[in-house]
């Protein structure tokens, strides 16, 4: 039976109640936006996460930043624990959850910054699992109205990081520079030097620029860890 928690060096993640637990792409996604943020001192005061899940993705930008975060998400199971493990971190007076549909949201106040890890696959055989389908497919949400609500809650200057598979980027990278999107940074991740792209990280803004590229592998040939991984979990893996 899995772990029903994940510990990190300051922080941990209880997912007993949620149907996506914490995984590597995901992991990668937040040090690398906070990676992105700190390299390029950017200061936000505040940042919403899209679809929570178990609110890693918030506690990973806090770790490293000093925004406010306003995670959202609508399975009741995930909205719980997410609460309770923003409660139990360092930064629980920086991080809030709304149960809510993003697609409910009225773009009212208007964040700096959005981190999002959406439903993968919109055209994709589901489990059978009404609540992975949901986390895992846009069952219920499309891209084009995950776009619509960056849209209506993303300041004008502000950037959007986004996780998705390798083989559907391209799809969304259109569909995000027509909503006037567009690619700022990237970062294309293998499970091993030996295998293909699977997933993809991206950064984006209403600023048009040639995107930064770059490519990471999680291990290397002989089944370790590459050092450019290890640097870059180093602030949040316990054994890095």
């Amino acid at each position: 039976m899995a772990n029903t928690f994940f510990k990190f060096k300051q922080f941990t993640v209880h997912q007993e109640l949620c149907a996506m637990k914490v995984c590597t792409d995901a992991c990668i996604q937040g040090a690398f936006t906070a990676r992105y943020l700190v390299d390029n001192q950017i200061t936000v005061p505040a940042i919403l996460d899209l679809g929570a899940g178990t609110g890693l993705l918030s506690l990973m930008l806090a770790q490293r930043t000093l925004a406010a975060i306003t995670a959202v998400e609508l399975d009741a199971g995930a909205a719980q624990q997410a609460t309770e493990n923003f409660a139990a971190s360092p930064w629980a007076n920086r991080l809030t959850l709304t149960r809510e549909d993003i697609r409910k949201l009225d773009g009212e106040v208007k964040y700096d910054f959005i981190i999002t890890n959406p439903p993968f696959y919109e055209s994709a055989l589901k489990s059978g699992h009404a609540q992975k389908d949901q986390a895992m497919h846009a069952t219920n949400l499309s891209y084009k109205e995950l776009l619509a609500a960056i849209g209506r809650q993303l300041a004008p200057l502000g950037s959007v990081s986004v996780l998705l598979p390798y083989a559907v980027f391209e799809t969304f990278r259109e569909l995000a520079a027509a909503a006037g999107y567009h690619l700022q940074e990237v970062l294309y991740v293998r499970q091993s030097v030996n295998h293909g792209f699977f997933r993809t990280i991206g950064i984006f803004s209403a600023k048009k620029v040639n995107p930064i590229i770059q490519e990471l592998s999680i291990y290397d040939d002989s089944n370790v860890y590459t050092s450019a991984f290890a640097a870059l979990l180093q602030p949040y893996y316990l054994y890095l």
